[in-house]
């Protein structure tokens, strides 16, 4: 009887393919440092406080220090399970007030506000850090009450948890970081899919509330703000009213700027370097960008942060869970607004409230807030990324 023929065997069907591990978003790490060098780059170059003496050089190290301490805390957040921190939404809560008050108590004054409590070799500004655990305390509430998200009451839980700690800030005073904390809670409330009809009403209650500070009030002899804050907040729409007082920093700022033109001043600026800029290496920066490297400098540097906020709400839309969409969310508003409103308000377009340029403006607390929050960002893509690979997808960068 022949043998049958031997028929080859069926090849095995390849293996699915595996998604590339990594430890972090790398377009995000990307944006990250480079805007930290070009921070480091502008301050060193010249953007400083000449009237108190200080070398650039003095600010341009401390900011690597910063940068530095900054990254290994969100290498080290970006390994811990975003998760876990739902369970600490009280403390974390707490912790904000009790940091915001105690600044009140013993900060340090300084230029007509207390912000920050002075330590041997740091300030902390608490209102900064503020901004990370309003976040996650914020984020958390929302996703307790994920089953009411419609309701008028979880839109008024969240809205007094935002505003409370804000009253505390803009009493030091501090209403830039006080606009932020009511942006992020406003955020939330939409990813989470607020009722318009709650946004509507609070779009509404913000602009009563607004012509009722700037207007009804000191015209009755009522300052909710200082004045000083109310001429900033009326100056820019009047610039050349007043040019030698109230007008001086955002005029002076649109002139370094202007100066600037396609590639910069290089060694000739002297708007920024020689403090005709007040605060050119904080809340100004940009201005020392837009003098010493032109539009090209100020458009890589808007380009950054660009890449940085298209990230953040790519993380937004990889998450694994509401919790880590709404985290990215509040991220992704606190960054968009500090950068339109600084920004706009160095050409002209926004008043001056104090908010400072992320990565970029000169200042401990804020280069570690934002480090933290890009970390936050790193765990919530990291843990999207291993989910959608045990389900056989491969997620795209």
């Amino acid at each position: 009887m022949p043998l049958s023929p031997i028929r080859p065997a069926e090849e095995a069907p390849p293996p699915p393919p595996r998604a590339l591990s990594l430890p972090f978003d790398p377009l995000l790490m990307l944006a990250v440092l480079a805007l930290g060098a070009c921070s480091v780059i502008t301050l060193g170059a010249g953007a400083s406080d000449p009237a108190s003496g200080t070398p650039p050089s003095y600010y341009s190290s401390r900011q690597t220090v910063y940068l530095a301490v900054g990254l290994v805390l969100m290498l080290g957040l970006s390994r811990l399970d975003y998760g876990l921190l739902r369970r600490y939404k009280n403390a974390l809560y707490v912790a904000l007030l009790v940091s915001i008050v105690a600044v009140l108590g013993l900060g340090h004054a300084a230029r007509g506000s207390q912000r920050a409590i002075n330590f041997p070799l740091f300030s902390f500004q608490a209102s900064e850090l503020g901004k990370v655990l309003l976040i996650l305390a914020l984020s958390a509430l929302v996703v307790d009450r994920a089953r009411q998200l419609r309701d008028r009451d979880t839109t008024i839980r969240v809205i007094i948890a935002a505003l409370v700690p804000a009253i505390f800030v803009i009493a030091q005073p501090d209403l830039g970081s006080g606009l932020v904390y009511m942006v992020i809670a406003c955020m939330l409330l939409f990813i989470a899919g607020a009722s318009w009809r709650h946004l509507a009403a609070l779009a509404a209650l913000v602009a009563v509330s607004g012509a009722f500070v700037l207007v009804a009030a000191p015209a009755a002899g009522i300052h909710v703000l200082k004045p000083y804050q109310v001429q900033r907040l009326t100056a820019f729409l009047h610039p050349s009213s007043n040019p030698q007082k109230e007008g001086y920093q955002q005029q002076e700022s649109k002139i370094a700027i202007g100066s600037g033109q396609k590639t910069g001043r290089g060694l000739n600026s002297n708007q920024t370097s020689n403090g005709f800029v007040p605060e050119s290496h904080t809340d100004f920066i940009f201005a020392a960008v837009g003098e010493r490297y032109g539009f090209v400098g100020a458009g890589l540097v808007l380009l950054l942060y660009g890449l940085l906020i298209s990230r953040a709400l790519r993380v937004l839309v990889m998450a694994k869970d509401l919790f880590g969409s709404l985290i990215a969310a509040g991220v992704a508003a606190m960054l968009m607004f500090q950068v339109f409103v600084n920004v706009g308000m160095t050409i002209g377009i926004m008043p001056i409230t104090g908010v400072t340029l992320p990565l970029m403006s000169y200042g401990g607390s804020s280069v570690i807030t934002t480090m933290l929050a890009v970390g936050l960002l790193q765990s919530i893509y990291v843990r999207a990324r291993a989910t959608a690979a045990l389900k056989g997808r491969v997620p795209r960068f």
